[in-house]
């Protein structure tokens, strides 16, 4: 709720999983319904874009995910992290109706990974 307090507060509108999904949902459920009602991802699993069904699911819907990549971090210092990455992820959306998978790094960073065309370099 943190990253969500903090990421509203520099004018972002946030949903958070927990308030519409039970933790236990597959990935596939919520990814699916971010796709339908065009939502933007924010997470911290690295391996979202590795897994088969995730894969798929965010290619299917047109997911625009979000990666925070950097290890360790706590509440506060992830919600640095994403509102440092705000404008970038802000021009990215401007410029792509997805799907797509963004990594976001520690210094804020924003760098598409992963496309319909497949994954990117």
């Amino acid at each position: 709720m943190k990253i969500a307090a903090g990421l509203r507060q520099a004018g972002a509108t946030v949903e958070v999983h927990d308030d519409l999904f039970h933790q236990g949902a597959a990935d596939e459920v919520w990814l699916q319904a971010a796709g339908e009602k065009n939502w933007v991802v924010l997470t911290k699993d690295k391996n979202i874009r590795y897994h088969a069904r995730e894969k798929t699911t965010l290619l299917a819907y047109g997911v625009r995910a979000f990666v925070l990549t950097a290890k360790a971090l706590n509440a506060d210092e992830m919600t640095e992290t994403f509102v440092k990455a705000l404008p970038e992820i802000a021009k990215l959306l401007a410029s792509s109706d997805g799907p797509f998978v963004a990594t976001i790094t520690r210094a804020g960073v924003v760098r598409v990974v992963l496309t319909a065309s497949g994954p990117q370099k």
